[in-house]
């Protein structure tokens, strides 16, 4: 259920590849955070992969997550660099009706 709440997350439209990176970052820690306590962590990781895959070459978010998931399956032992974005103004109405 995360994993599924998480791609769709991360399909909306990035704007800029550093907000497609960040967005990426807090979908991984959201469906890590999702992860059952007695779930093994290659086989979860794996099928997130084959869940997000078919949508990683139309949504740049999707692609960079499904990197932050390889690279944690290829480098276990070290931690990854999982950045949180930086609070800023997102417009408001005005970017909202700007987007019509």
């Amino acid at each position: 259920m995360f994993l599924a709440r998480t791609i769709s997350m991360l399909q909306m439209q990035a704007g800029s590849p550093e907000r497609a990176e960040e967005m990426a970052s807090l979908g991984y820690l959201q469906w890590l955070l999702g992860l059952r306590p007695d779930s093994g962590y290659p086989a979860e990781a794996r099928r997130a992969l084959d869940a997000a895959a078919p949508f990683a070459g139309t949504d740049p978010a999707v692609a960079a997550f499904c990197d932050l998931i390889e690279q944690s399956l290829a480098r276990s032992p070290l931690p990854l660099d999982l950045t949180v974005p930086k609070p800023r103004r997102r417009g408001g109405a005005k970017s909202r009706r700007l987007r019509l």
